[in-house]
């Protein structure tokens, strides 16, 4: 009788704990986002996120959801994606919107020109769309013909993961240029860091496919590889280093 009573409470209880870490899942990796995108709205000042970052996980997320369609994973994943693709669409929307009131001298270039000079360093919102929109049409339609594949759904799934695990890299090389975290939000990075091993165990635990568990390590490291620049740079600051590159990228990067 009394473990019978005991289970009636235990049922309830992990129930809501597999609810919380489904929330957590979905919602958790757009959270470190808020207080960069808070501090690049509050000082109209971009220079500091690279918007590289975007474009990395608009690219993972979109082959992460393609994957789907050929080896179904748990839905909290595939809504997280959903939820994160919209989420970076409105940081560059805010990004793109804040560089071009900076810099009303500058040259305008479209995604229609197509010029790899200044890829991903367009001055309107609208191009980024038109490139994320063309990229996930071309993915799509390559993935329907191939679906049946086994080896290229798997490929599918390890680049979706492995490119999502190189999410802090643009950050970690934009630090290094700069010589500075000045302008990144160490916030976010945290958030990074606790979202990413919060991520890591949840794949393990819920035997997630085995990319998801590898490239949610290697994503954890690069984290802390950015958070020791951050110790770095404001312990030992040093004097940024002259590089030449053309006009947007100084911005966009």
């Amino acid at each position: 009788m009394e473990a019978a009573g005991l289970e009636w409470l235990l049922g309830p209880m992990r129930r809501l704990a597999s609810w919380g870490a489904a929330a957590a899942m979905v919602f958790g990796g757009v959270v470190p986002y808020v207080p960069q995108y808070r501090d690049i709205r509050r000082t109209q000042n971009a220079e500091g996120f690279s918007t590289y970052v975007c474009l990395v996980l608009l690219v993972a997320n979109i082959l992460r959801i393609l994957f789907w369609f050929g080896r179904r994973f748990e839905s909290p994943l595939l809504w997280q994606s959903i939820i994160m693709i919209i989420t970076m669409l409105l940081m560059l929307k805010l990004c793109t919107e804040v560089r071009v009131s900076n810099d009303l001298n500058i040259k305008r270039r479209s995604f229609s020109d197509f010029d790899l000079n200044y890829f991903w360093h367009w001055s309107k919102f609208t191009d980024y769309v038109q490139c994320v929109l063309t990229f996930t049409g071309v993915t799509g339609y390559i993935t329907y013909l191939w679906l049946d594949s086994s080896l290229f759904v798997e490929t599918l799934g390890f680049l979706a993961v492995f490119t999502e695990a190189m999410l802090g890299v643009p950050q970690l090389y934009r630090n290094y240029q700069n010589r500075s975290t000045e302008g990144m939000s160490v916030k976010m990075v945290l958030m990074w860091t606790s979202g990413d091993t919060f991520k890591t165990v949840y794949f393990i635990l819920n035997q997630a496919p085995l990319q998801f568990s590898i490239c949610g390590l290697l994503q954890v490291f690069v984290d802390m590889a950015i958070l020791l620049q951050v110790y770095l740079y404001s312990s030992y600051p040093q004097k940024p280093t002259s590089h030449t590159t053309h006009p947007a990228s100084t911005k966009a990067l």
